[in-house]
């Protein structure tokens, strides 16, 4: 199936980030949320972003005027009856991402494919909540989205091969590289080895091994890693790791994927990384 036109659900930094990457690709785009406002903040941070980039030199501001021009704003999901793709971007919980694809299913055509930006959640629990099953696939950006990559590929049980190679050339299509996840495994492949090295790096903090700052400098200069860990969710959001840890925790049932206790109490705290002003680190 061609895609034209892509629906993103959610204008948050990942949908935000997605719906810039699409449009720069030549997309047409409808950006939703269940505010405008929070849609038209995320077309700032896009201009913003695509400012810097003409002021680099490596953008022409007709460019940036273009695809600024393909995106088109829009509330809830009513606005994707015609879009050939919609990749979902909303909050990572389960039941709003289930209600999100039933809704999705009811709205869209019968022959739009239905993907989500999920970074560990079943495929194939959401591709249940939809009539189409071959045609639901998990299309994994990473943070942030014009910058980075990687996109990871995700099948569901049901996801056709057809499908598989249509979000896979989407991604091609937008500069990006992907890697095909051919089981639907929670934590799919990068989480799976980056929470891993989370977890042993929060408990050596506790153990008393070493600091966040010391384990950070170690994961830079030793391993070459561009951030430590802490730095990373605090970036990303320390809430964001520590639903998807509780996630993990309760598909496998293994103590090894409990949150630890210190990173419950920054939860509890507030301190949810560089969006609150604190996690890890002070900001």
């Amino acid at each position: 199936m061609e895609i034209k036109k892509i629906g993103v659900l959610g204008a948050g930094a990942m949908g935000g980030g997605i719906a810039q990457v699409a449009a720069q690709a030549g997309f047409d785009v409808i950006l939703s949320d269940i505010e405008l406002t929070f849609v038209n903040k995320a077309v700032d941070r896009m201009e913003a972003f695509m400012q810097k980039s003409v002021a680099k030199g490596k953008m022409a501001p007709e460019q940036k005027e273009a695809a600024l021009g393909r995106i088109k704003c829009a509330k809830g999901t009513a606005g994707f009856d015609d879009a050939d793709m919609v990749i979902e971007a909303i909050i990572e919980n389960l039941e709003a991402k289930k209600t999100a694809f039933k809704e999705l299913d009811q709205v869209c055509k019968p022959e739009a494919v239905l993907a989500t930006n999920t970074s560990s959640m079943s495929i194939t629990v959401l591709s249940n909540e939809t009539s189409r099953p071959a045609q639901v696939a998990g299309i994994h950006f990473f943070n942030p989205p014009a910058l980075m990559k990687l996109v990871e590929v995700v099948r569901g049980y049901y996801t056709s091969d057809e499908t598989v190679q249509t979000v896979s050339g989407v991604a091609k299509s937008m500069g990006k590289t992907s890697i095909e996840v051919k089981k639907d495994y929670p934590g799919f492949v990068v989480n799976r080895l980056m929470l891993a090295q989370y977890l042993e790096a929060i408990r050596m903090v506790e153990q008393g091994v070493a600091t966040p700052r010391d384990i950070d400098t170690a994961l830079k200069l030793g391993l070459n890693h561009p951030m430590g860990q802490f730095e990373l969710q605090d970036f990303a959001g320390v809430d964001i790791g520590y639903h998807v840890l509780n996630y993990l925790y309760e598909e496998h049932k293994e103590a090894f994927w409990s949150p630890p206790q210190s990173l419950k109490e920054l939860i509890r705290a507030g301190r949810f990384g560089r969006k609150s002003g604190a996690g890890w680190y002070e900001y």
